[in-house]
């Protein structure tokens, strides 16, 4: 067998340094992104010990530097409780937008890890979150090549 594509180090192994994921410096999380973090850190947990009883090696490596990153992620993370004043739009705000053409849309302003747009999350980094922070009902914001009107924030 060919031992082209390998390390040749004492018992060293190809697969042990994946490069790490990066991380941003800021984790803002809700209450609720804390636990989803939580909960995909049992998950590799779980199947770094099938992978380990399995010694395969490859899903090792992967699960490790996921660990890595998720583990960092946990220990930056900065719980922030949804704001009680509704009055502009800050982290962890619901906020309900008219696009030019009518359409509304309904998004909740929370962190990083826990956004995904189709079910309603919108991470604050992003631009129209970006757009949206600090400003009121009635205000207009651009977002792509259009605006959009804040009609509601919750």
């Amino acid at each position: 067998m060919s031992k082209a594509f390998t390390k040749e180090d004492e018992g060293g192994d190809v697969y042990d340094d994946l490069p790490d994921k990066p991380v941003s410096s800021n984790n803002l999380v809700t209450p609720r992104g804390l636990e989803l973090i939580e909960q995909e850190l049992e998950t590799l947990h779980e199947a770094h010990a099938t992978a380990l009883d399995a010694d395969d090696r490859p899903l090792l490596a992967k699960i490790n530097r996921d660990l890595r990153y998720w583990k960092a992620r946990r220990a930056a993370a900065q719980v922030t409780e949804p704001p009680a004043e509704k009055d502009v739009v800050r982290f962890g705000c619901k906020v309900t937008i008219e696009r030019e053409d009518g359409r509304q849309q309904v998004f909740t302003i929370v962190g990083e890890d826990e956004a995904d747009p189709s079910k309603g999350t919108l991470s604050y980094v992003s631009p129209l979150a970006q757009g949206l922070m600090g400003k009121s009902v009635g205000d207009l914001v651009t977002a792509g090549p259009g605006e959009v009107e804040i009609i509601a924030i919750d």
